[in-house]
């Protein structure tokens, strides 16, 4: 096995990858125990906070197109110049896009003080963010016994104002259709927020589910990934579609004829409003693959 100096100039033996993943495992594992304890300090900030006299509605773009996430180290060099502070970037990406899905939150529950830093850093900017949900309710609880935590993650929506975009719920793989699901799916969400479901299953795309959703005005993520049904689905006057890659997830280079296609689907379906996010991040594929999606759409 490899070794390397560290800094007191000892040999260190490289981690092996079972020794990286019982590390990885303990780290999610703390966060986990994390998000139990903020999610309960957030319900206390939900009960006690005071909705504004005048709330102010946001003027959403027709076109919301940006990437899943917006720290990523090897875009350095790249999207970001390689002399940019880190503390810069969130500007440079926020100049080149009016929107970001953010993923952080979904691995991590955040703070009040941590979405209060969100709408300081795009302070004067027309900007919006999407948020993905903790999966302490998607993955942890799996959409069970979740309103409250549903409700209390929602304060982050009144905190950003008309800065708040759309709320991700992101299913796992091994969450397959039932009606039973369905149903206790949707008796989970708040019908006052902008609600996406994400499925990672293809039981999800019938017509069952559909019709469930539009009766909810819940949005149906459309998804471009591996072994998913590959269509645009309309269950609202929005849509929004995850790019996530055609046979390998994350890695695809979306070329201009495959991205027309989806902007096709889109024409064709008289929607009102897309958010688009692109989470091929590797090589900065996402970064090109959105800029050209936005002009393709502008085009229409």
């Amino acid at each position: 096995m490899a070794e390397k100096k560290d800094h007191g100039g000892q040999e260190k033996q490289k981690a092996s990858p079972a020794e990286r993943l019982a590390r990885k495992l303990k780290k999610r594992e703390k966060q986990r125990a994390a998000n139990i304890v903020r999610a309960s300090e957030m319900h206390a900030e939900r009960i006690a906070f005071k909705t504004p006299d005048a709330q102010s509605h946001n003027k959403l773009e027709t076109f919301n197109i940006g990437c899943s996430g917006w720290f990523y180290w090897h875009w350095r060099g790249g999207f970001y110049p390689a002399e940019m502070p880190t503390k810069s970037w969130f500007s440079h990406y926020s100049d080149n896009f009016p929107t970001v899905e953010l993923n952080a939150p979904f691995y991590s529950w955040p703070t009040v003080k941590t979405v209060k830093e969100w709408l300081r850093q795009m302070e004067g900017k027309d900007f919006v963010y999407t948020v993905k949900v903790c999966e302490l309710i998607t993955h942890v609880k799996r959409m069970s016994r979740t309103r409250t935590l549903v409700e209390d993650f929602g304060l982050i929506a009144d905190l950003l104002g008309e800065k708040m975009g759309c709320f991700l719920f992101q299913l796992p793989p091994s969450y397959h259709y039932s009606a039973a699901r369905l149903k206790t799916l949707l008796g989970q969400l708040d019908p006052s927020r902008r609600n996406v479901v994400e499925f990672r299953h293809k039981s999800w795309w019938n017509e069952r589910v559909y019709a469930a959703f539009r009766k909810t005005g819940t949005i149906f993520c459309s998804c471009s990934g591996p072994r998913l049904p590959d269509e645009l689905v309309k269950t609202a006057d929005d849509v929004y579609i995850r790019f996530h890659g055609l046979t390998k997830w994350y890695r695809h280079d979306y070329t201009d004829e495959e991205l027309q296609l989806w902007v096709s689907r889109i024409r064709d379906s008289g929607c009102k409003r897309v958010w688009a996010y692109f989470n091929n991040d590797r090589d900065g594929h996402a970064i090109r693959n959105a800029k050209e999606f936005t002009r393709q759409l502008r085009a229409l």
